[in-house]
């Protein structure tokens, strides 16, 4: 009844009463009569699909979010690799992916390096104090650091090595030029000052070649050594399987470390893994720098050669008679030098003397009473040198003695003797690297000496290029070129007269370095205009003791200009003066084929030679074994801050205080002069206080060479 009324009454009202949270003014404005809708419990409402023209709005909301997000994080990781580049980054120097770069002390770029075989994982990257290690290259892994040394206040050096994991792999760093001038590498049979890189060339194997022979290769005198104008200098170390490339157009060098299809060897039980390593030292100017590059990294001569070599002129038989000579004209040779009054340092007898190639006494055939010989050449006054080899000819009784000793270098198998193919024949190579060899070989030299009075000899050849492409040796060679060395060594008992052609590392061997043959001609590619930038290139290399070569080239008839059976008259004799001012003058085609003023202009610069230069260079000779400062000197040299003197090729220095200009194109009386900073005094005696300054044709007669006396 009644209580099932009010129960009814009171769950309606609970029904329609507001929740606690509801509004009192939501209750309070609810209009009187209000209609409800009752829902069931278990109703789900099904979700509005939103309009159609507004999904491309909420694709793009998201799209939005995500670049938003993705730039969050670029912009965190750009700011990391921002902090680990300034990590990596000093106030001279800054490391890249790709390379590196390094500025002098007044912030100037000087020096730029790229990699070319890998780049460099940042990430994988740390420094410590002065040294900074990576371990990873978008490649795989490695060990890459670069050591900052600080030697003295005016140089800083950096030590890099980059060294691979993987057999066989190659190690590219590409070395830009930018706008410096580059000097040093190796002699070329085109040489500039300061280098001219000839085109394009893929790195090869930098190893001792007979650019006479193989005109594209690298020379005789080589060394992993370079320096800039801009007071930069690298010196690859020699641990390195080094291959170098060029290229002319963007001007740069490739410096390359590889042991596949290549010369050298990993070292004697270690894995074919690449190694580049490098010193780059950056100096206040570029003489500094290079006085800095020597004393820390190249040997210095230990004595000086003999003072007569220095004096007088050396004759030899070579260019005048060849392999054609003999003791009649040997004989005439010496009469000639005595009859027209020219002084003798020594007759060097060269090729052929012998019978066969690889035998070391005379044949009696050409020589038949060289006893006698000699004793009149030493009563006269003159001292013999002998041109040797290290070749010995199938057909000389030497070769099975050098079987039978195993004094030869081998075929890979070790069992054979591996024949080689060179310029008088086919024969063995003598195994300097085998004390044996060594041993027999100066044996047979001093046998010479001993029987005959020999005073020296000249060592002929001695470059890799002569050794074959697949060969053994007794101790194995990891670079080919320490087999030059080796060669170059047999020198030092003979040191006072002798004169060799290759040096690698061998600057402490104490006697004369001969550029390779010059041919009868005036230009660049071994003529006239070769000799002091060949000469230049040489002393920045370390041998101050040069020689270069005979007066008026080799004269070979298809190689010579001008002339059909003597070189050019005006050739010999422009070619006569300027090596009146070098450490040495040789003679062969002589004066005397030519007429009386020939014959008079060659004893005035003979005598000037001896009375002028000679002093002064034999002065600087015994300095060298203290400081390695070069006798024969660029230009720069005194004046490394003047752009000017970076480019001259025709001038050059002896020493500090005289300058030499000697007149080198055809034709020509007169040539321009550039005089550096300083007070100078000309030959005529002219003073030239304004400098520096350039001279434009200043007269030089035919029978003159224009030089310049430093006044202090």
């Amino acid at each position: 009844g009644e209580e099932g009324i009010e129960l009814a009454e009171r769950q309606r009202q609970r029904e329609v009463e507001p929740g606690p949270s509801a509004s009192p003014q939501m209750e309070s404005q609810e209009p009187a009569g209000t209609m409800y809708t009752f829902l069931p419990e278990n109703f789900t409402p099904v979700k509005q699909k939103p309009a159609k023209e507004l999904k491309p709005m909420i694709g793009a909301i998201v799209l939005g979010l995500v670049l938003f997000i993705a730039a969050v994080v670029a912009w965190c990781y750009y700011v990391a690799s921002l902090r680990k580049a300034e990590r990596l980054k000093t106030a001279e120097m800054d490391l890249r992916q790709d390379g590196f770069t390094i500025k002098n002390q007044n912030g100037e770029l000087v020096f730029k390096v790229a990699f070319q075989s890998g780049r460099l994982d940042l990430e994988s990257c740390s420094r410590e104090g002065a040294n900074l290690t990576c371990t990873r290259t978008d490649k795989g892994k490695v060990n890459f650091f670069i050591k900052i040394v600080n030697p003295k206040n005016t140089v800083i050096c950096y030590r890099v090595r980059w060294e691979e994991f993987v057999a066989d792999t190659v190690v590219d760093h590409k070395m830009f030029w930018g706008d410096a001038l580059w000097y040093g590498g190796c002699e070329m049979s085109v040489q500039h000052w300061p280098i001219k890189l000839p085109g394009y060339q893929e790195p090869m194997p930098f190893v001792t070649s007979d650019v006479y022979s193989f005109r594209n290769s690298f020379g005789g005198i080589l060394e992993r050594y370079w320096l800039s104008s801009k007071a930069a200098a690298i010196k690859i170390n020699d641990s390195v399987p080094f291959h170098l490339g060029f290229n002319a157009t963007e001007p740069s060098l490739v410096f390359q470390a590889r042991y596949k299809d290549s010369p050298y060897k990993p070292p004697l039980g270690q894995q074919p893994f690449p190694e580049l390593s490098y010193r780059v030292c950056i100096g206040s100017d570029v003489t500094s720098i290079h006085k800095y590059m020597v004393r820390k990294y190249f040997y210095k001569p230990s004595k000086i050669p003999s003072r007569n070599a220095f004096r007088y002129p050396i004759w030899s038989t070579w260019a005048l008679y060849k392999n054609d000579i003999d003791q009649e004209k040997l004989l005439r040779f010496a009469e000639n030098i005595k009859k027209y009054k020219f002084n003798c340092s020594h007759i060097e007898i060269d090729d052929t003397y012998t019978q066969a190639y690889g035998d070391f006494d005379f044949d009696v055939a050409k020589f038949p009473n060289m006893t006698q010989a000699f004793r009149k050449l030493q009563e006269d006054g003159f001292q013999i040198t002998l041109w040797t080899h290290p070749f010995i000819n199938y057909n000389s009784s030497n070769f099975g003695v050098g079987i039978e000793k195993q004094l030869f270098i081998k075929e890979p198998t070790g069992r054979l003797p591996a024949m080689v193919e060179w310029w008088n024949g086919i024969g063995a190579i003598l195994d300097f690297t085998n004390p044996a060899a060594r041993d027999w070989f100066q044996s047979q030299l001093r046998q010479l000496r001993n029987k005959y009075g020999i005073s020296s000899f000249k060592f002929d050849a001695g470059e890799t290029s002569y050794l074959p492409k697949q060969f053994s040796t007794f101790r194995p060679l990891s670079d080919p070129s320490i087999w030059s060395r080796r060669y170059t060594e047999m020198a030092i008992p003979f040191y006072e007269l002798a004169e060799v052609r290759v040096g690698y590392q061998s600057q402490n061997i104490s006697c004369f370095f001969r550029i390779i043959d010059r041919d009868s001609v005036w230009g660049y590619e071994l003529g006239l205009k070769s000799l002091i930038p060949t000469v230049l290139t040489i002393s920045m290399l370390g041998y101050p003791f040069i020689s270069a070569d005979m007066i008026g080239g080799n004269f070979f008839p298809n190689k010579t200009d001008g002339a059909m059976e003597i070189p050019d008259r005006e050739l010999y004799i422009r070619w006569l003066e300027l090596s009146a001012f070098m450490p040495s003058m040789q003679f062969s085609i002589p004066p005397w084929l030519y007429d009386k003023e020939v014959i008079e202009i060659a004893l005035k610069f003979t005598k000037l030679h001896e009375s002028l230069v000679a002093p002064l260079l034999l002065e600087l000779a015994g300095e060298i074994t203290t400081t390695g400062d070069p006798i024969i000197r660029p230009i720069w040299w005194i004046s490394p801050g003047d752009e000017s003197a970076h480019k001259i090729d025709s001038q050059f220095l002896i020493g500090d205080t005289l300058m030499v200009a000697p007149v080198l194109e055809m034709g020509k009386q007169e040539r321009d002069i550039y005089i550096p900073a300083g007070k100078w005094r000309s030959y005529k005696g002219e003073l030239f206080e304004k400098t520096p300054t350039l001279i434009t044709d200043y007269p030089v007669d035919l029978d003159e060479v224009a030089y310049f006396v430093w006044v202090s």
